[in-house]
């Protein structure tokens, strides 16, 4: 039988194992060790329960700080782990950015892919739940600078100066976080993360702004009217820090907001408070970040949290991590920059609807693009010094739109 049928406790925890001593292979040499419980014994845990060194039968409710999907030991997890077709992949550790294995593709849209939360696209794996924050912050950071910055590209006093830390290259943008919240311990994360002094005691962080988080009372029944002025008094001053922050030279380039707020107290705000913070971060064009690594995976009776807001656009990116066993974060197209082609002999793109124009480098550049693409089968103008210019008619249709692009990107690759 795989699951235990109830505790057993043999010794009081932590028992005579667990007791740490100091001789010489103490793990009081090799770390710190204030934060240890006891001592488990995971090959005999099963299911619902956690044994300890000293043989103590656990009925777990805490699952590895909320790690734990499905029991200790679970026999299709066991299956999957030592199934011979996974295991070149936990051996020979792929760099999955660059050398991933050729089935990675399908595994990703059979596992992550497949539970996306709606309007979620794409996926980037990390390890665990601050990494995934880390690079999600870093993801919208380049977003907000892409944006503003259009299609000119980065100058060269940009990426010259980012090399020392300094502005323009490194902007000084920032992250609106809650008080209360816990979004990880790297440094990005920490400057986020408003739960416990410990946390962040004599590390430097960063000046973002913090907002308060709503503080319920409860029954919920018995303070309709009191909770919904705290939560227009949260999102008001979210606002006017966000107007702040602005004024200040930090624009905020991203919102982060857990659902149920875990470390900080498993603090609860309104459906209604979250669709109101997701329209403010797209009012003032900030990226929202939901955080479902310890609220994702289920644990709320939805596969996500935020499903419960009921709305079908919930946020620009969710991260996860614990109980989805790996950890990463799903993002929007729009947060997928840009990549440049041919930013040898292309930049500024702009337009209003058709009315559009590219720049070549040079007018002789520009010229020959032109007499190329004519001899291919496409009319096109210049104006200016060195832009192509596009004026096609209102009958101008997507796939007369798709055969221009093949044409001329024919001509790009070939152009010396």
């Amino acid at each position: 039988e795989f699951e235990y049928d109830a505790p057993s406790m043999k010794t009081p925890v932590p028992g005579p194992k667990s007791k740490l001593s100091p001789p010489p292979h103490s793990l009081f040499i090799s770390q710190n060790v204030g934060a240890v419980n006891f001592f488990c014994n995971y090959e005999e845990s099963r299911g619902n329960y956690l044994v300890d060194a000293d043989g103590n039968r656990m009925l777990d409710l805490y699952t590895q700080i909320s790690s734990v999907p499905i029991g200790y030991n679970h026999p299709a997890l066991m299956k999957a782990i030592t199934n011979p077709n996974n295991l070149t992949a936990f051996v020979n550790r792929p760099a999955l950015g660059i050398l991933p294995p050729e089935n990675f593709p399908e595994k990703l849209i059979e596992s992550l892919l497949s539970v996306a939360p709606a309007g979620m696209t794409r996926v980037q794996t990390m390890a665990c739940g601050s990494c995934s924050n880390e690079n999600a912050f870093k993801a919208m950071f380049i977003w907000y600078k892409i944006k503003e910055r259009g299609a000119s590209g980065p100058s060269a006093e940009e990426m010259s100066s980012c090399m020392i830390n300094q502005g323009p290259g490194c902007p000084d943008l920032s992250i609106l976080s809650f008080m209360g919240g816990f979004h990880g311990r790297t440094m990005g994360c920490l400057a986020t993360t408003h739960s416990k002094v410990i946390h962040k005691l004599d590390i430097p962080s960063f000046d973002w702004p913090i907002a308060p988080f709503p503080k319920l009372q409860y029954p919920l029944e018995q303070f309709v009217r009191e909770n919904a002025q705290e939560e227009a008094r949260c999102l008001e001053e979210v606002e006017d820090l966000i107007v702040k922050w602005r004024q200040k030279g930090k624009p905020v380039a991203g919102i982060i907001v857990e659902p149920i707020q875990a470390e900080g107290g498993d603090n609860h705000a309104s459906h209604d408070f979250f669709i109101k913070l997701r329209n403010i971060a797209r009012k003032h064009g900030c990226a929202f970040h939901v955080d479902e690594v310890q609220t994702g995976g289920g644990t709320t009776g939805k596969f996500w949290a935020h499903e419960h807001w009921g709305t079908g656009d919930p946020a620009d990116i969710v991260s996860f991590s614990k109980k989805m066993l790996t950890g990463g974060y799903y993002f929007k197209d729009e947060l997928q920059p840009d990549k440049a082609q041919y930013p040898h002999l292309l930049s500024r793109a702009r337009g209003l609807g058709t009315f559009c124009a590219i720049d070549a480098r040079d007018d002789v550049t520009r010229d020959n693009l032109i007499l190329k693409t004519r001899d291919k089968g496409v009319l096109l103008g210049g104006c200016g010094e060195m832009s192509i210019r596009f004026r096609p008619s209102l009958v101008f249709k997507e796939y007369h739109a798709h055969q221009f692009l093949n044409i001329f990107n024919d001509v790009l690759a070939e152009y010396k």
